[in-house]
């Protein structure tokens, strides 16, 4: 398991803790300016901090929150939502922010539809997406997390991963780990990010 170290997101507005063997795309290409992106040196993961606008109604609760989280994750999968499967939904608590901000995550599979690449030696054979949604309807806000994880044929053990089973596999897994660092240790240290509330 890597080491984590403190990292600044957004100019310092942000901090959470990363793996270290994570590196920020900014500095190989251009991101837009409501995006971090961090990709795994070692491997294909990938991780995307995405600040939009608020989506939905107002208010929060497990309904208007999960429909907010189902159109986030329909935008970012766009037309492939076919060989798209939402394997489980949760609460979850960010530790260093105020106590009852609203945040759930999923774990999604989406397998690529076969003929769709021409080269098929490259694509995955599927893409984990653990997806956080955090809610901060003061500002207007929601902040997605999501980590990409990509299985590619040969770079993963196929007997170890069957969501199906409860079997998430070292790929699976990994991000899980990283996903419950990034509650814990999440925390804005400058609201203006936000603009005004």
């Amino acid at each position: 398991m890597p080491e984590f170290i403190s990292t600044p997101l957004y100019g310092g507005a942000i901090v959470c803790d990363l793996p270290d063997n994570f590196a920020d795309v900014s500095k190989l290409r251009q991101v837009p300016d409501n995006q971090e992106v961090w990709i795994d040196k070692d491997g294909f993961t990938s991780i995307i901090f995405d600040i939009t606008e608020r989506v939905g109604e107002p208010g929060s609760g497990p309904e208007i929150d999960g429909r907010a989280i189902t159109t986030h994750l329909e935008e970012l999968v766009g037309s492939d939502v076919g060989g798209l499967k939402i394997w489980n939904t949760a609460e979850t608590e960010f530790s260093r922010l105020e106590p009852g901000t609203p945040a759930y995550t999923l774990i999604s599979t989406q397998t690529p539809h076969v003929g769709q690449s021409k080269d098929r030696t490259s694509a995955p054979d599927f893409t984990a997406l653990i997806m956080t949604l955090l809610r901060l309807e003061k500002y207007k806000t929601d902040i997605l997390i999501t980590i990409n994880v990509p299985h590619i044929k040969g770079e993963y053990d196929e007997d170890e991963v069957d969501l199906q089973l409860g079997k998430q596999g070292k790929l699976i897994g990994d991000a899980v780990q990283y996903s419950a660092r990034i509650w814990s240790s999440f925390k804005v240290k400058d609201w203006g990010l936000f603009g005004e509330s």
